[in-house]
């Protein structure tokens, strides 16, 4: 089988873009965004990893910048590490 594998980036804005058009979705991530990308993608977030949702606002937004050119390798891999679309069901 052919998977399709894709970068958190990729998966940050497919999540957007549900978002985006399904106010439940949105409401449920921004009420308990492991939950919500868990139930969405099938995808187990660690337990150590913080997620956390922002939602800009006509008067405030957010500048998310990437982590520190200061990561060692074994910090790049993780950031680097892409999902495969075969175990999340979406293509």
């Amino acid at each position: 089988m052919d998977e399709k594998r894709i970068t958190a980036g990729e998966m940050r804005d497919r999540l957007i873009e549900k978002a985006t058009v399904d106010d439940v979705f949105r409401a449920r991530l921004m009420a308990d965004p492991k939950a919500a990308i868990e139930a969405e993608t099938g995808v187990t977030v660690p337990s150590e990893f913080t997620i956390e949702v922002h939602e800009d606002t006509a008067d405030t937004s957010h500048l998310i910048l990437p982590p520190s050119a200061d990561l060692g390798e074994a910090d790049l891999e993780q950031v680097a590490g892409g999902f495969s679309w075969a175990d999340v069901g979406w293509r």
